[in-house]
């Protein structure tokens, strides 16, 4: 088996990521809803001011897995927050530890920036990624419930008075 290295992306890695992101929308059952092109990728991930980043998983030099990921803030701590936004690995290579090594840069980054948290949410349905999670010691959050504004909602709220 060859080694697994992780890097981080870079801009040329765009489409790459593009095509992590349609795979992982296939995955999650949802690919109908992917509106991201490559133009917006480059801008957001590494425009200027951007706070995103993302990480990419090489097997023997080949493309198997990405994050990405940002840094959020919480007021109780008082410190910044890690927050992954997505980790995904090709079908082929699960299993190869390079879920896990994802997760490790990422704890590694979080340390490193004196994080109080590294966080992430993951469907309820998603059993392999909830077990795989558990078993790194990650508990789940299940007092907090995620709301989100989107699309005309976040409009309206934007535009009222």
């Amino acid at each position: 088996m060859s080694e697994l290295s992780i890097r981080a992306a870079v801009v040329e890695d765009v489409a790459l990521i593009l095509r992590f992101v349609r795979e992982l929308a296939i995955y999650e059952k949802a690919e109908h809803e992917v509106r991201a092109t490559e133009q917006m990728i480059a801008e957001s991930i590494f425009g200027d001011g951007s706070s995103t980043r993302a990480l990419i998983c090489e097997r023997g030099g080949e493309p198997i897995g990405f994050a990405v990921y940002f840094f959020n803030y919480s007021t109780w701590l008082g410190k910044n927050g890690l927050y992954l936004e997505d980790l995904y690995v090709t079908p082929g290579a699960r299993g190869c530890g390079a879920g896990r090594a994802l997760l490790k840069r990422l704890a590694q980054i979080a340390v490193e920036r004196d994080c109080g948290r590294f966080e992430w949410s993951v469907l309820d349905w998603n059993r392999p990624a909830i077990d795989f999670y558990e078993s790194l010691g990650a508990k789940p959050q299940s007092e907090w419930i995620g709301y989100r504004l989107a699309g005309q909602a976040l409009r309206d709220l934007a535009g009222s008075d």
